[in-house]
């Protein structure tokens, strides 16, 4: 008697999935992340007791957690927006970097000694920047079907390479003795500080984003569109909305959103611009999002458990002599546990005898 394999789509996802499915995917990838972590001979317990010790032992790391948390909430819900679309921006990374640099223009050109002045020219150009970067791949998927992972992926080390011309050459600080960076911001072109952290004020940005598109998707007419366009496109071009303007319009607000938080990044906490500041910030927003199941308040909350991650991940580095590679490693099995949980939250395996076809 044959048996043979069956995936049909579910009709609806219960309450249970929903909620439990991404629990058991990080259960899972620590799971891996011990077996990994034995097979470098290192004890799995102890690293991850080191780690969580590192992220919430005290105030220090609760406050180094947060400030992870703030770009990582940016490029989430940056990336959020375009996939609620089904428009797969995976260059948030290129975004935050175009984002930085037009922050640090608005600092070598348009500078003005004022706090408030300031922050609008950078916040406003940094936004444009990272926008119309995205908008591009935005354009081109609409108008063509031109594919925006390929795209967005390409645009990336676009982006990347040509800050490290920047200042690796005519916003060098000569004064950096041989180091890739800018010169320092003016203090109004800083983002304040919490005192007594590195906590800046990006913090109120990160959050106020996210409970603004939490209700635009919740309770506005555009957030009711974008997700027509997310599941048809089709059925969204016979109900009347314009494909290829919105399209652009998402795509332009996502990046915009990605080039705010390179802003945040570079004004709030670096001071300056310099080489590889953003740790990958754009590529764990992918991990963010789909952590988060596309809701921009969970995007905060898996923010900072990612942000928790990357800090505990310096112990393995300081305390047992790993390298920061072992870090990635563990978010990658995220990652990739949660893109197997969303499988079987959609579809279900059904195993058929011959006889029962």
């Amino acid at each position: 008697m044959s048996i043979s394999v069956r995936v049909d789509k579910r009709t609806y996802s219960s309450w249970f999935l929903s909620v439990f499915l991404p629990i058991i995917s990080v259960l899972l990838a620590l799971i891996g992340g011990s077996i990994f972590l034995a097979f470098l001979k290192v004890s799995p317990l102890q690293a991850y007791r080191g780690m969580f010790q590192t992220a919430f032992g005290d105030w220090y790391g609760i406050s180094e957690t947060i400030v992870k948390a703030i770009p990582l909430t940016l490029s989430g819900i940056a990336v959020t927006l375009a996939f609620k679309a089904t428009v797969w921006n995976i260059g948030a990374a290129g975004q935050i970097f175009l984002g930085a640099l037009a922050t640090t223009a608005a600092v070598r050109y348009f500078y003005v000694d004022n706090h408030w002045m300031m922050f609008f020219i950078m916040f406003l150009l940094a936004g444009i920047a990272g926008g119309s970067w995205a908008a591009i791949a935005g354009y081109l998927k609409a108008r063509w079907n031109v594919n925006e992972t390929i795209t967005t992926l390409m645009l990336n080390y676009i982006a990347i390479h040509l800050v490290d011309y920047f200042i690796y050459g005519p916003w060098k600080d000569p004064d950096s003795l041989g180091f890739p960076m800018t010169a320092p911001f003016p203090e109004a072109a800083r983002i304040p500080l919490l005192v007594g952290t590195r906590i800046h004020y990006g913090l109120f940005i990160a959050i106020f984003f996210a409970i603004f598109f939490w209700f635009i998707f919740r309770y506005t007419r555009w957030g009711y569109e974008i997700q027509v366009i997310g599941e048809s496109p089709k059925a969204a071009q016979y109900a009347g909305i314009y494909y290829l303007r919105y399209i652009v319009l998402i795509m332009f607000i996502s990046g915009a959103i990605a080039g705010i938080a390179g802003m945040c990044e570079v004004s709030g906490l670096q001071g300056r611009l310099q080489h590889g500041f953003t740790a990958e910030f754009g590529f764990t927003a992918i991990i963010v999002a789909w952590l988060a199941r596309l809701n921009p308040i969970s995007v905060m909350l898996v923010s900072f458990l990612i942000g928790a991650l990357q800090v505990g991940g310096e112990s393995l580095q300081i305390v047992m002599r790993l390298p920061i590679a072992s870090t990635l490693v563990l978010q990658g099995l995220i990652l990739f546990f949660v893109l197997g949980g969303e499988f079987f939250r959609n579809y279900r395996i059904r195993f058929i005898r011959g006889d029962e076809r």
